[in-house]
């Protein structure tokens, strides 16, 4: 049995899943972060969760102010990507259904 080649649209599918699911990753890797003030992002291996995440939270910052002093807007973003992942490449996501009419199951 064969491989059948992905399809441009179902590598997109793929990719932009991915994309979405490392980008929440890395948004909680910044939540537990936060119980450790000591770490400083802009150094060695940590600039790999900093780098990413940063230009988002920077303008988000201005928005949401932090709560008793709790910088919150990590937990926006987890939100935002898992609704967004959710409803472009979920079970009933855009995507899925566009990628599943293209293909009619037999």
């Amino acid at each position: 049995m064969t491989a059948l080649p992905l399809s441009p649209l179902a590598w997109s599918h793929l990719l932009l899943g991915l994309v979405l699911a490392l980008w929440t990753l890395l948004f909680l890797f910044r939540i537990v972060l936060t119980w450790y003030p000591q770490v400083d992002l802009g150094k060695g291996v940590m600039r790999l969760v900093g780098a990413p995440t940063e230009p988002l939270l920077t303008p988000t910052r201005r928005l949401i102010q932090p709560i008793g002093g709790v910088d919150v807007t990590p937990v926006v973003w987890v939100g935002l990507l898992s609704l967004l992942r959710e409803l472009l490449v979920g079970q009933q996501g855009l995507l899925t259904q566009v990628l599943q009419h293209s293909h009619p199951v037999a």
